[in-house]
């Protein structure tokens, strides 16, 4: 009965299908003329150019959303938002250099008010919540049709969290065993990129491989591999990859 209490609570402060719901003072985009209707301009940034094509030419048929630019990285992202200042930004996880994570945090120290939402390929489950915790206002998959992702952003455009109803159960869960545990994962304490390479190792990928789709060099990752080593408790460095691909396992199964 708790659990159900905590479900219900839980879910009527998100918004997890991305529906209108009535708020003073705002008026619904689709209930609004032409002439009425604000334009909502987005910045989005992916390294994959036929993505932003592609989800650039769905945002463009919308009544009151405009691509105002696009960004193939952190960096070039952040050059975008000064020069730009968008209304929006949609951003994926997997990023050259600097990952997504951490450009939502350098997005909101220049915009603090500035709507983010999260597209990516990573299930919600494993980035959903450190999305969240940066300051992300919605976090969704790549593979969803294109009338849920414009539902998300609609959502997180007016100021509301989109959070899908399997992430909102993961949550409550997650919350609910960390209490009665009395402690959190042990991958809480790893880093956003960190728990990046984590999970490439997780994929049996190699320094050098992660390296080059992460864009940095090898001696960064053996540095991030030191830390993941020590910040896990593993005793040597074969302990921690077979503690990454029972994880990643166990996630995929």
């Amino acid at each position: 009965m708790e659990i159900e209490r905590l479900r219900r609570s839980f879910e009527a402060s998100l918004t997890s299908t991305g529906e209108t719901q009535s708020r003073p003072g705002i008026i619904p985009l689709d209930q609004l003329t032409p002439q009425e209707t604000p334009m909502c301009r987005i910045l989005i940034v992916d390294d994959h150019p036929t993505f932003r094509r592609g989800l650039a030419a769905v945002i463009g048929e919308e009544r009151g959303l405009s691509i105002c630019g696009e960004a193939g990285s952190a960096e070039t992202g952040i050059d975008a938002l000064r020069r730009l200042q968008p209304d929006m930004a949609i951003i994926d996880i997997s990023l050259p250099g600097t990952n997504g994570i951490e450009l939502i945090k350098m997005m909101l120290s220049e915009a603090p008010k500035l709507p983010i939402l999260v597209v990516s390929v990573y299930d919600e489950s494993r980035y959903g919540l450190r999305a969240f915790r940066a300051g992300a206002k919605g976090y969704l998959l790549k593979t969803e049709p294109p009338a849920q992702i414009l539902s998300a952003i609609r959502t997180v455009g007016t100021g509301r969290l989109y959070v899908s109803l399997q992430l909102a159960n993961r949550l409550i869960f997650k919350t609910i065993q960390s209490i009665d545990a009395g402690a959190s994962s042990p991958l809480d304490a790893l880093t956003d990129r960190e728990f990046e390479v984590f999970e490439l190792l997780g994929k049996g990928m190699g320094t050098e491989e992660i390296a080059g789709i992460l864009h940095v060099s090898r001696k960064t990752i053996e540095t991030h591999r030191v830390h993941i080593k020590e910040k896990l408790g593993c005793d040597t460095s074969s302990e921690m990859v077979r503690f990454a691909i029972d994880w990643v396992t166990r996630e995929n199964g």
